[in-house]
């Protein structure tokens, strides 16, 4: 366990710990040139110099990568330090909750889930065309702000298209469950890795579990690379089909099969939930859970079906359906009309995936 006992990190009085990670310690700190609140993170140098010195590196490239992006979307990076053995990124002072908290209070409402994954895309697509890809996509690291803003935060395996810590070819970097079929098998990503990732997010945003799992990390990778994961709507049966569809482009074993870019993923996302019906938050037309939040299950079908007439009849029509594997967004027709509301409806969905037919 790190020790960190300091008054001062360069200007900075350290006010009180705010919490700990795999790369460091973060603090809340006050600024006194500018009477301003901000996060403080630092992280403890190695004695020895060689380890010191590329730690050091890869730490700042964190500041690097984040500091060059100006985006409402996206954590603000202030200043970059060293004291003593410590080395330090300043950054804005968030208030707010980490997604993975406000997704394990209580389902969350289909609208503010498409919201917020159509702002993180946004964010992403402001960091790709600067030639940033974050590469740890995940509910811990995007905050949720007051009046549901969205803030992308740690950047700290982060890949700039110059980068000052160069990562070796089999190297794995970033959470397990949300990483790529490329970056489990050790290959170079680019952008579309975290766009699968957050198409993980948003799975496990509707479906209150994550697409993949295993009993270890070797099962786990396996089946992030060979298995096709199930729809969203057969865990929570308010998610439409075209959410299915969404979801199900962006999580393609193959990047060139996913959407080719964040903001063809974001414009989809806003299409689907303008198209939906305006409902309050509370209300049963978002579906009761069908799973109980904070029981997880070994494998998204093994979670159990709630005994609602409509979750009953999907469980039932699960027999005479295709099987999971030969579900495929790129090939599977689109319906001619929407399929959470009781009109029939033209389908103002997706240039973005195949709805020719």
């Amino acid at each position: 366990m790190i020790n960190l006992e300091l008054s001062h990190l360069g200007r900075y009085r350290v006010l009180e710990e705010l919490g700990r990670g795999a790369m460091g310690v973060v603090h809340r700190a006050e600024d006194p040139s500018l009477g301003r609140v901000v996060a403080i993170k630092a992280v403890q140098l190695s004695s020895d110099d060689a380890n010191s010195a590329e730690y050091q590196a890869r730490f700042y490239q964190e500041a690097k990568a984040a500091g060059g992006l100006n985006h409402p979307g996206i954590i603000t990076i202030y200043d970059t330090g060293r004291e003593g053995h410590w080395a330090y990124i300043a950054m804005e002072m968030l208030e707010g909750i980490e997604l993975r908290s406000l997704m394990a209070q209580a389902r969350m409402p289909l609208l503010q889930i498409l919201d917020l994954a159509a702002q993180v895309a946004n964010a992403l697509q402001f960091a790709h065309d600067r030639g940033v890809v974050h590469r740890d996509i995940k509910p811990g690291n995007i905050m949720v702000l007051r009046g549901d803003q969205a803030k992308i935060m740690d950047f700290g395996i982060a890949r700039t298209r110059v980068s000052t810590v160069q990562t070796q070819v089999g190297m794995v970097l970033g959470s397990p469950k949300y990483m790529s079929p490329e970056q489990v098998a050790g290959r170079r990503v680019d952008h579309r890795s975290d766009i699968f990732s957050l198409g993980v997010v948003l799975f496990e945003m509707l479906a209150g579990m994550a697409p993949f799992s295993g009993k270890d990390m070797g099962e786990l990778m396996y089946v992030i690379v060979n298995s096709q994961q199930p729809r969203p709507s057969q865990f929570n049966p308010a998610v439409p089909e075209m959410l299915d569809l969404i979801v199900a482009k962006a999580l393609q074993k193959d990047a060139a099969a996913r959407y080719q870019s964040a903001s063809e993923f974001a414009a989809d996302l806003i299409t689907c939930r303008d198209a939906m019906p305006e409902v309050p938050a509370d209300s049963a037309a978002f579906g009761d859970s069908t799973m109980p939040l904070g029981v997880e299950a070994t494998s998204p079908q093994e979670a159990p079906v709630a005994g609602d007439p409509k979750t009953q009849a999907l469980a039932e029509g699960e027999a005479n359906a295709p099987a999971t594997a030969d579900y495929d967004a790129t090939t599977l027709p689109i319906a001619s009309e929407t399929t959470f509301g009781a009109t029939p409806a033209p389908l103002l969905f997706s240039r973005h995936i195949n709805s020719s037919k």
